[in-house]
């Protein structure tokens, strides 16, 4: 295996000297000069649950007037396998409104984000989240993130199961140190008391983030192989028997730098449920103790699997654990969407999926979608869940309230998907412009009005129905997993995006550049013949990303290591 002794990055060195993630956090707080809290607590607080952003619109005005940038915080709340109570909405409502902008953020993750928060309302804002009985302790940072799940109820008997799981690998890898508790909720250590440790992460966490998710085949609507670890859930007799063990996955890359690629999963074997907590702790110590800690850009499992090989990678595993895998069981994905409308449970219990479009809940364009969804959570006795593709369930209805549900969304305008297309039913934009301090173009305030542009060509040859793949992020980091799209746009600079096809339509095959660096006008231009195409030469039930590869637009790519081929 590689040495990689090389020397700490300037992020490991905070870490290492954070006293647990403290660092000055606190004093930063209290300083009310600036809007903005020090460079090197801009890398703490994001354990914390929170980024420091300004607001990019106003940055040319605010310069010429000599001020500092507006700064605000993004924060983001923890919701482990999706599922959220109507007390939970309730408390993120009124916190969106009273600290933030106003409006809900749903991630590609199931989480909450809420924008807009001011440095004075920060812990405040935390402080309200915990009373909600939430919390946002490693929603972002080096560390596992927020745990994906299948947020289906009725889709499978094993949903419970899984959730379970999730909720227990998630507790399980939650950072021990106290400094949250002490810096936000005005907790004191003990007098005497045993001092901070951490027995999975050690004073400098990990190398970079670390993701976990949860699919229950048929359906990959978490994505499972983008992430540093998926677990494909194994049904045997009607009940979870246990999960196919999938590492490397990632989207993230950096322009100009071809060691850095998207990288999809690899399945190294099965293990039974009571094993699997095991399982995911060795994975993330391998991950800890042989990841890059000198380059950021080549730091998470990807690499260091690239790099090791995964055969030494499962070596190394199978040491800590003291035991191997067993042989992956067979499963087959058949997509990784959403199903949207109503469906009834064998309990009796109704199930509604709301398209969200780019995750943002908020009153819009005469559509009360915010105060509709308040209201449903005032009277709701079910639960809310959070899928892996920005939308909502309004989860675990019973028959009683159906009606009265039906008649909220209904007066406030939140109508049925009818009208929607394939295309925009099937669409992920992360936030990018104006608050994402990486964020090089628009993503998720200027994706709808390009999918209005391709309805058009989508209508003119009756694909309206057909489910299209289609992501968009600002930038290559990958937050809204563009490299899975069959069509996927990567902001390059403002109003220009480079263009990608051919990835799996359900999430096992990576797309691959097509055109680089269009423009609106270009984009049409070079998605127009292909859509025609794909309606006149298509074979049945052949899907747009298989198509474009057997047409030969672009090449398959499975492999990341062959992404920039």
């Amino acid at each position: 295996m590689d040495d990689i002794s090389q020397p700490f990055s300037e992020v490991e060195i905070i870490k290492e000297k954070s006293n647990y993630l403290r660092g000055t956090i606190k004093e930063g707080l209290e300083d009310e000069i600036t809007g903005g809290i020090a460079l090197a607590d801009t890398n703490l607080i994001k354990f914390h649950g929170t980024y420091q952003q300004f607001d990019r619109d106003l940055e040319s005005e605010r310069k010429k007037q000599k001020l500092e940038p507006l700064y605000q915080f993004l924060i983001r709340v923890r919701v482990p396998g999706g599922i959220a109570t109507p007390e939970n909405w309730l408390a993120i409502d009124h916190i969106a409104d009273q600290y933030g902008n106003g409006t809900i953020k749903l991630t590609t993750r199931q989480a909450f984000q809420v924008h807009g928060v001011l440095k004075r309302n920060l812990k405040k804002t935390i402080q309200n989240i915990n009373q909600g009985l939430l919390d946002t302790i490693a929603a972002c940072g080096d560390v596992n993130r927020n745990v994906m799940c299948n947020p289906n109820p009725q889709q499978s008997p094993l949903h419970a199961a899984a959730y379970e799981t999730a909720k227990k690998i998630s507790e399980h890898l939650t950072p021990q140190t106290s400094a949250y508790h002490e810096i936000w909720l005005d907790k004191k250590l003990v007098a005497g008391g045993k001092k901070d440790e951490e027995p999975i992460y050690g004073k400098t966490y990990l190398p970079r983030k670390f993701k976990i998710a949860i699919a229950i085949p048929p359906h990959n609507d978490t994505d499972i192989f983008a992430n540093d670890l998926g677990l494909i859930a194994i049904e045997e007799k009607g009940k979870l028997a246990g999960f196919n063990i999938a590492v490397g996955g990632g989207m993230g890359m950096t322009f100009g730098i071809n060691t850095t690629y998207p990288r999809l999963a690899t399945i190294i074997g099965f293990c039974p449920v009571d094993k699997v907590e095991d399982v995911a702790e060795k994975i993330v110590l391998v991950q800890r103790d042989l990841g890059n800690r000198s380059d950021r850009k080549n730091a998470r499992l990807k690499y260091t699997i690239d790099r090791i090989g995964i055969e030494n990678f499962k070596e190394e595993l199978y040491a800590r654990l003291g035991y191997e895998l067993l042989e992956a069981r067979p499963f087959k994905f058949i997509s990784n969407g959403d199903t949207y409308g109503w469906v009834n449970d064998l309990k009796g219990n109704d199930h509604l999926t709301l398209f969200i479009e780019g995750g943002r809940i908020r009153d819009y364009d005469g559509v009360q979608l915010k105060t509709a969804l308040r209201k449903i959570a005032e009277i709701h006795t079910g639960d809310f869940r959070l899928t892996g593709n920005q939308n909502l369930i309004i989860s675990n209805i019973p028959a009683d309230q159906k009606k009265q549900i039906e008649k909220i969304l209904s007066e406030h305008h939140v109508l049925p998907n009818k009208k929607l297309t394939g295309l925009r039913l099937n669409s992920l934009a992360c936030v990018a412009l104006n608050t994402c301090s990486l964020a090089f173009a628009e993503a998720e305030r200027y994706l709808p009005k390009l999918i209005d542009l391709l309805d058009k060509i989508i209508v003119a040859n009756n694909l309206e129905k057909e489910p299209i793949v289609v992501r968009m992020t600002g930038c290559p980091n990958g937050c809204a997993r563009p490299y899975l799209g069959e069509i996927g746009f990567v902001g390059k600079s403002p109003g220009r995006y480079n263009l990608y096809l051919g990835a799996g339509f359900s999430g096992n095959r990576l797309n691959k550049l097509y055109k680089e660096n269009v423009n609106e006008e270009e984009i049409i231009a070079a998605l127009k013949p292909v859509i025609e195409d794909f309606a006149k030469s298509r074979k049945v039930n052949e899907r747009l990303g298989d198509f474009v590869i057997r047409q030969g637009y672009v090449k398959e790519t499975i492999e990341g290591l062959r992404f920039h081929d």
